[in-house]
């Protein structure tokens, strides 16, 4: 069975990324979800000066190992003043010193949402130009703007953007199935 990583990139306990990937997930068929909680990793602020002196945090190494052991990833990042969030910038910092190609030349959907009609789209922009530099092989992309307009019980309500997102699923798990 296929192992696809899921990150929502926020700390935030009521995470509407979350929220999005939770659904986004829940379109996939025969696989193994693996969510990641920023939550879980707690650490100091990426510093030469604080690796030097200390190393790498052990759970940076086991999540490098658990990525390797990925088929997949499927992340929804929260938009932060126009850019990742920290808590998910940090861990990515702490990530690139294990292994600069952090996301192992995987197949990656990648989506964000927001509030406001952009939907998180500079943190996409951002992250589609970056994360192929860090080893992403994106497959798609997805943003879904004005969430607690479009987002409702769980699921899309947009029916445009229910069939934009279902297709992207689609087209990930073939990749994820070559």
């Amino acid at each position: 069975m296929k192992k696809i990583v899921t990150i929502a990139g926020s700390n935030s306990q009521k995470s509407i990324n979350k929220s999005l990937l939770t659904y986004t997930s829940s379109l996939l068929e025969h696989v193994e979800i693996i969510p990641i909680d920023l939550n879980d990793f707690v650490l100091p602020i990426y510093g030469v000066d604080f690796e030097a002196e200390n190393g790498i945090p052990t759970s940076i190494k086991r999540l490098d190992e658990l990525f390797h052991s990925a088929d997949g990833f499927i992340l929804s990042l929260a938009e932060h003043n126009g850019s990742y969030a920290a808590a998910f910038k940090n861990i990515m910092d702490w990530l690139s010193r294990v292994n600069m190609k952090i996301w192992k030349e995987k197949p990656m959907l990648l989506m964000s949402t927001s509030p406001g009609g952009r939907g998180g789209a500079t943190v996409l922009q951002s992250a589609s130009t970056y994360f192929p530099f860090m080893g992403a092989s994106i497959t798609d992309t997805f943003s879904l703007p004005s969430f607690h307009n479009n987002f409702n019980n769980g699921e899309i309500t947009d029916e445009s953007l229910k069939k934009d997102i279902h297709a992207k699923v689609d087209n990930f798990q073939t990749v994820v199935n070559m």
